[in-house]
């Protein structure tokens, strides 16, 4: 068997020659021919505030998922809390595993719809890239003590632009980072494909809280009220499968990402269901007031304490940024399991570790 013998050249941005320029440019064509109308097409981005010459193999969105796979931030969440603090056993979920359903959910929608996969996994992978150790615990304390306020899909957006990368950022489309920012409930992305992110998000939690509240004994699946489960069915396998057919079905060659209104009342009752049952369960939530009282008191002590932050922070510092700010990129950039170390090395005798 032959292979292709490809080349590449020292300090360029992909294959060498003008003929590699093809590839993407083909890609982009295919693109066109193929997808939706209603779908963002990579040429038609409306950019990056910083202007780089274009890969020759990849088109732009491809390039963004690329960049944000390969991030310190989407390594980190590996170690950071989804909704059970400190669970016992290994297939509890973790904002890593969330991120990477979410992308899945959005994946098997937008090819269902010929939308961007390139741009809907690059929004999936990179949309809880902000997100604090503890869950929304965590979130829940910055807001609280930061007088600048704290959101996590705010802060994703502050991760991709200005801390990757030592203070460089990632320098993403536009598109992504809208999607990035707008993915919560209350979102209202540009494109179709931060649409169908922003909905494959309630999916996937919905789909895996229920799953690991399960796993914890704090629900059965003859919990679920009727009036839900004669809907969209009475467990978490069920319900992942009516949404994303619901979906495609009613968005189907239309400029819109919309649920059938019967689905979207069950989604919304269950979402309901599952904040009285597991969100706000004592069992679920045992250590909350914990990782509250922690992430408070590190940010109390950095922003009495500047000297004790990084470098990559003073360097944040030194242009200006807000201390406040400052001292929430460097908590929300911690996982879970730095976070406990930060503070045991802070406040607690070194005698008394172990």
């Amino acid at each position: 068997m032959q292979y292709a013998k490809v080349c590449i050249s020292a300090g360029s941005s992909g294959i060498s020659g003008r003929k590699t320029m093809q590839i993407r440019e083909n890609l982009e064509k295919r693109e066109a021919e193929y997808l939706s109308p209603y779908a963002c097409h990579s040429v038609d981005s409306r950019g990056r505030d910083r202007a780089e010459v274009e890969c020759d193999i990849r088109p732009v969105f491809q390039r963004d998922r690329d960049r944000i796979l390969h991030s310190k931030s989407f390594r980190r969440l590996k170690d950071k809390t989804q909704v059970f603090l400190t669970p016992e056993g290994d297939h509890y979920r973790t904002r890593l595993t969330h991120t990477l359903e979410v992308s899945q959910n959005a994946r098997t929608i937008a090819k269902a719809l010929r939308l961007n996969e390139e741009l809907v996994e690059a929004i999936a992978l990179g949309h809880d890239l902000g997100h604090t150790p503890f869950g929304h615990a965590g979130e829940r304390a910055l807001n609280n003590v930061c007088p600048l306020g704290f959101a996590h899909n705010e802060q994703s957006v502050r991760t991709v632009e200005l801390l990757e990368k030592d203070g460089q950022g990632l320098n993403l489309t536009v598109e992504v980072r809208d999607g990035i920012l707008n993915h919560q409930t209350r979102g209202n992305p540009s494109t179709l494909e931060g649409r169908v992110v922003r909905f494959s998000d309630k999916i996937a939690y919905i789909h895996h809280d229920m799953d690991d509240a399960i796993r914890g004994g704090i629900l059965k699946e003859t919990d679920v009220p009727g009036e839900i489960g004669d809907v969209i069915g009475y467990n978490s396998t069920e319900w992942i499968d009516h949404f994303i057919h619901d979906i495609v079905s009613n968005s189907y060659d239309k400029n819109c990402i919309v649920m059938s209104e019967p689905v979207a009342g069950a989604m919304a009752k269950l979402r309901q269901f599952m904040f009285e049952r597991v969100y706000t369960n004592p069992k679920a939530k045992s250590e909350e007031g914990k990782a509250i009282m922690l992430v408070e008191t590190l940010y109390g002590y950095f922003c009495k304490h500047t000297e004790k932050l990084p470098d990559e922070m003073q360097m944040l510092l030194s242009r200006g940024e807000p201390l406040e700010r400052v001292v929430c990129d460097h908590i929300s950039a911690m996982t879970d399991r730095y976070a406990i170390a930060k503070f045991e090395e802070i406040y607690v005798p070194a005698s008394w570790h172990g």
